[in-house]
């Protein structure tokens, strides 16, 4: 009978310190979680490569304390915006960055895509670029962006062309033709709709003719709108195909200074003072 007890005893006591390795058991590890692959996708911008855009970031999270889309893993180039958002639906990049009229333009009228990050930092400012050798051009269209703008022109441009648009498209409207008049040719891309909107039958429309209209009866010269992709632009300005680029890409901080590193690293250009700002939102897919 003592045997027995022993031996029960000793099975017991085996039972209860199996595995304990002289200690409280550890509960198992949880599985690790999957990482994001954190692939940002970027219109092509005037003079930087994937390492220059990641250093932009950088910099941008020092000045601005925001460390979202700070050196993301990959930095995937477009050359224009439906191939990026052709690539955001097919999983190919997680997330892009663009300004917050142009994203919710986007997100209305894409089921699968949503706004994310509003106010994201810092303010996008869009201006004309020229070659340096047209400068005195720029300081033209300087002169009456700022008449637009204190007259109100720029404002009511917005709300018709681009904020009362909502679900709708963009209305394709004649330019100006004046007699006699110079011609200057701009580059528009139809990539920052319904800022820069061009239809499917080719025709740019809304607030890039309706503004591009105003100014070319300003300073009196006509203006011829060429569509480009946003990746050649540089090259169509450089090869003289265009004289000006409607829209070339400056960032400010929240008081509207501009800072030392554009998105569009514009070296030999001539940019007009911004004629819209606009905040920063990101776009990803509904999960």
């Amino acid at each position: 009978m003592k045997r027995l007890l022993g031996v029960f005893l000793a099975i017991m006591m085996l039972l209860t310190c199996a595995g304990c390795g002289g200690g409280e058991e550890k509960p198992a590890a949880p599985a690790e979680e999957k990482q994001a692959s954190d692939k940002v996708g970027a219109l092509m911008p005037i003079g930087l490569d994937e390492e220059g855009y990641k250093r932009w970031t950088q910099d941008i999270a020092q000045v601005e304390g925001q460390t979202a889309y700070t050196a993301p893993n990959k930095v995937i180039f477009f050359d224009n915006m439906n191939a990026m958002i052709a690539a955001l639906q097919a999983n190919q990049i997680d997330r892009f960055a663009t300004g917050s009229r142009v994203g919710n333009y986007i997100a209305a009228h894409n089921d699968a895509i949503q706004v994310i990050d509003n106010n994201f930092k810092p303010i996008l400012g869009y201006s004309i670029g020229a070659l340096e050798a047209n400068a005195a051009q720029i300081e033209e269209i300087n002169t009456a962006i700022k008449a637009m703008k204190d007259d109100g022109t720029i404002d009511k441009l917005v709300k018709e062309n681009i904020i009362d648009v909502g679900n709708g498209e963009p209305a394709a409207m004649p330019m100006p033709v004046i007699e006699g008049a110079p011609t200057i040719k701009v580059a528009v891309t139809g990539d920052m709709p319904a800022m820069d909107f061009v239809s499917a039958d080719g025709k740019p429309a809304g607030f890039n003719v309706a503004f591009l209209s105003e100014l070319s009866k300003r300073i009196n010269k006509n203006i011829e709108l060429v569509d480009i992709d946003a990746g050649a632009r540089s090259a169509a300005l450089s090869s003289g195909q265009v004289d000006a680029l409607f829209w070339v890409v400056g960032v400010y901080d929240q008081e509207g200074k501009a800072l030392p590193y554009p998105l569009d690293n514009v070296k030999g250009f001539a940019v007009s003072i911004p004629y819209l700002m606009d905040s920063r939102v990101g776009l990803t897919l509904k999960k």
